[in-house]
């Protein structure tokens, strides 16, 4: 995983020379104003009141943050700031000086023109410097070293911050303005010539570029990007981006080709961001989060808000006059409202703090199948399911603040019977997802195979090898098709279990629940921590006043870790057993 960073804009300088914010910033005190565009509607002041909040939170960890500088003067990393580890890094350095910039030059910032940060700042800039190899590049520890990807995402943090310091009243600032400007032509230089590992990169590596030119006008890093899209966007027919990260990658994505559109005047890459945008508003639960589980990336299943996306969704919310993006926006404010992070967009595109359009109605109430990530999604106001192919997780549903995380299934099917479904079916109002396995048996190799020198070799861990398996008949092949239907009506579901084949398998279906909710009417299982069954009847999770029921259960045998099936989920599970032949109906609601 690369450093990345929610902090992804600047604004051309003779743009910033004529908006009203810089201005203020040139011209007078900003601990005098409050925000740059300000008027008296609803809207815009509730852009304000962002606005402030995130002037305020910003302020709030200067302290902190300059208590992790390196201020040792014989040390090799002196100005640098240490993450958790005790190591020095140019993404957590990149951070801090945006934070100090932003600090510096808000309007109403306590901080606003402070002396005393200006040798913090020069002392960073120093040491980003330093620590910059000959080829432009850094080292990113966790992972990647002389790697330009990740001083993409870094040039996305500190050219906000070089552009703010230009402006600056005192000539300290700008001076050190000056110092940053030679860390970023030197990385923009080498992301001219390097490479990249995932396909994100790609667009980061151009939004970088283009915010560097934005300040230091280059042909060669336009040609770069130009040679970047010329590979075109990786956007699917359902508008989902390769990597299907939610939380991550597809944001940061939307965030790097608004740069690009903005900077450069390519208005057709807005086109891939308002689709994704589109789309993503199908991938919203009840409570704000986002759906995570069809990601390929490390954010899958995770807990994420739509706050990464804050971004993308005001600047096409104003570029379009688009109510529904501005509905999601203000959506966005109430239900994650601390993990919005762009306060250097707001103080250097003036046109972002713009009134919002009013409000159009959001997708509530649907059912969608988007093909192209084996997923469908079927809303009902308060509640919420997923539907997943290609996934461990065949069901996902949320109703109000309670979450089951997942529905899964096993069976201890020669080690392989982890359930992932092949296929997802829509028919008429159905959801039909299949696998089906085979257990195949190894016969003796043939008399011509052994004087042809096929001798029988043993894989490391004992069994036979993959080689080997290839050179033999098979025999005694058991099989077991899994079937599983699920339909929705009014947002309440029936999951249909049919599993037949090979008899008497051991069957383990886990509903897996979010830890902080009460289960009733199940048995804990010995020895196992947060493990129930359901052994009849429905069961019940609560949160708060949200409930979710489940059930009928059944639990003939106790034998719920099966050999190949995952580890239980991290959270309350809760477990339905039977034995093949399975066919079962349960009802989530």
């Amino acid at each position: 995983m690369t450093q990345s960073t929610s902090h992804e804009t600047m604004a051309r300088r003779d743009f910033l020379k004529t908006s009203g914010l810089v201005a203020l910033l040139s011209a007078v005190p900003l601990n005098s104003v409050r925000a740059a565009t300000v008027t008296s509607s609803p809207a815009s002041a509730s852009t304000n009141d962002l606005l402030t909040d995130l002037i305020r939170a910003n302020n709030a960890q200067i302290s902190a943050l300059l208590s992790q500088q390196e201020l040792r003067p014989s040390h090799r990393w002196h100005g640098g700031i240490i993450n958790e580890y005790g190591l020095h890094t140019v993404g957590g350095t990149a951070n801090f000086i945006s934070a100090l910039a932003c600090a510096l030059c808000a309007p109403g910032s306590k901080y606003s023109n402070a002396p005393e940060l200006a040798q913090p700042l020069r002392l960073a800039v120093a040491y980003i410097i330093n620590a910059q190899h000959a080829d432009g590049t850094v080292d990113y520890y966790a992972t990647n070293f002389h790697s330009n990807p990740d001083m993409a995402f870094i040039l996305e943090l500190v050219c906000p911050a070089c552009e703010l310091l230009r402006f600056s009243p005192l000539p300290v600032y700008r001076a050190i303005a000056d110092e940053l400007g030679v860390f970023i032509t030197r990385g923009a230089d080498g992301l001219v010539t390097g490479g990249i590992h995932t396909p994100n990169h790609r667009w980061v590596v151009c939004s970088a570029l283009a915010l560097a030119h934005a300040l230091y006008p280059n042909p060669r890093y336009v040609a770069r990007i130009d040679q970047w899209l010329a590979e075109t966007i990786d956007l699917d027919p359902d508008g989902q981006y390769t990597e299907k990260s939610t939380t991550v990658y597809s944001p940061t994505v939307d965030n790097s080709l608004v740069h690009v559109a903005r900077l450069l005047n390519r208005p057709a890459l807005y086109e891939p961001v308002r689709r994704n945008l589109e789309m993503t508003l199908f991938y919203v639960h009840p409570d704000g989060e986002v759906v995570t589980e069809a990601s390929r990336r490390q954010d899958r299943n995770t807990r994420g808000s739509m706050a990464r996306y804050y971004y993308s969704y005001r600047a096409l919310a104003l570029h379009d006059g688009n109510g529904r993006f501005a509905a999601l926006c203000r959506q966005i404010e109430q239900t994650a409202r601390a993990q919005i992070s762009i306060l250097p967009e707001l103080l250097t595109q003036s046109d972002l703090n713009q009134p919002l359009p009013p409000d159009a109605t959001l997708p509530t109430d649907y059912a969608k199948v988007f093909a192209y990530s084996n997923l469908a999604r079927i809303r009902r106001g308060a509640r919420s399911g997923t539907i997943l192919a290609n996934n461990t997780t065949l069901f996902s549903y949320r109703k109000g603040a309670a979450a089951l995380e997942a529905v899964r299934c096993a069976t201890a099917f020669f080690g392989k019977g982890q359930f992932i479904a092949d296929t997802l079916e829509p028919v008429d109002g159905r959801y039909i997802l299949r696998q089906k396995l085979e257990g195949p048996y190894f016969q003796p190799l043939s008399a011509d195979q052994i004087a042809h020198g096929d001798h029988v070799k043993m894989a490391p861990n004992g069994t036979l090898s993959t080689d080997s398996r290839a050179l033999r008949t098979r025999s005694n092949i058991q099989t077991l098709e899994s079937v599983i239907t699920i339909t929705e009506s009014d947002g309440k579901f029936t999951l249909d279990f049919s599993i037949t084949g090979t008899d008497e398998v051991p069957v383990a279906l886990e509903f897996a629940f979010r830890h902080g909710g009460k289960l009733t009417g199940v048995a804990p299982i010995p020895h196992v921590n947060d493990t129930f069954l359901l052994s009849s009847g429905t069961g019940r999770y609560t949160v708060g006043e949200d409930t979710i029921d489940f059930g009928p259960g059944q639990a003939p045998h106790t034998y719920t870790q099966v050999r190949g099936a995952l580890p239980k989920w991290d959270g309350l599970s809760v477990y339905v057993t039977g034995l093949t032949p399975f066919k079962t109906s349960l009802k989530i609601s």
